[in-house]
């Protein structure tokens, strides 16, 4: 592994470029914040998709590519003196000391939940009016129930026992069939959003992470069906020719591709 000083030199090297690009290269003097933000949350779900894949070599590949987002950032804030990268870096190192006063301060912890509860007490006492404020609106709503619930539990707003968040989703599932029986479209969604909500919460006490499980199925699916189309390919038969029946023996064999 590389030394802490070769660290430095590496990120140095890195801001140098940096200026070199923003200074001569057509494209990057182009860009601003606006510019790069679909890009930053494209490179994110890269990000993502490795660490699912549990590809290092594109975990560290995607890094990379988030890092060089954040130093451009910070570059276009700089040209205007908003701030530069050495701001950014002082205020999470202040933040991560003011919230981790179990290791910076004297508070005894005795668990992650400890910490936790504490992490969110913290930021309310720095002015956030409510432990939701840190929940971004744009994030998927899979995540956002994810983030959501997590936050609020932080504060004791929780479930004693895994049980009784499945009687949760027992009773949501009945009220959603209610309203299925009953026609109503509206209604519906409403309860189907409920079933979604209170399966994300069961989740969490299965100390799963529902965004991971869901996109490991969307890849499981994915990989199957994709052998279903390449069999059925390779015996010379359209998939919209082909009866449910059929289609299933291919989708049996992909289980044990």
């Amino acid at each position: 592994m590389n030394s802490r000083q070769e660290q430095l030199t590496a990120l140095d090297r890195l801001l140098t470029i940096m200026d070199e690009l923003r200074d001569q290269c057509p494209w990057d003097k182009k860009q601003t914040m606006q510019s790069l933000r679909h890009l930053t949350i494209e490179e994110t779900y890269e990000l993502g998709d490795a660490i699912l894949d549990n590809n290092l070599d594109e975990v560290k590949k995607e890094l990379g590519d988030l890092l060089l987002h954040i130093i451009f950032y910070a570059k276009i804030a700089s040209e205007t003196r908003e701030f530069d990268i050495a701001d950014v870096a002082r205020e999470i190192s202040e933040k991560l000391i003011n919230r981790h006063p179990h290791i910076y301060g004297d508070i005894k912890v005795d668990s992650e939940e400890e910490v936790k509860q504490n992490w969110e007490n913290i930021k309310l006492k720095e002015g956030k009016k409510s432990v939701l404020e840190g929940v971004p609106i744009s994030l998927p709503s899979l995540v956002k129930a994810n983030r959501i619930q997590d936050k609020v539990a932080g504060v004791g707003f929780d479930w004693e026992q895994p049980e009784q968040v499945w009687e949760k989703v027992q009773e949501e599932l009945q009220e959603l069939q209610t309203e299925v029986n009953d026609g109503n479209e509206d209604k519906i969604e409403a309860e189907f959003g409920d079933v979604l909500f209170s399966m994300v919460n069961y989740a969490r006490f299965l100390n799963i992470n529902p965004e991971n499980a869901l996109e490991r199925t969307n890849k499981k699916f994915i990989q199957r069906f994709k052998y279903l189309e390449s069999r059925a390919k390779s015996a010379g038969k359209q998939l919209k020719e082909m009866t449910l029946e059929e289609m299933d023996v291919y989708w049996e064999e992909a289980k044990f591709q």
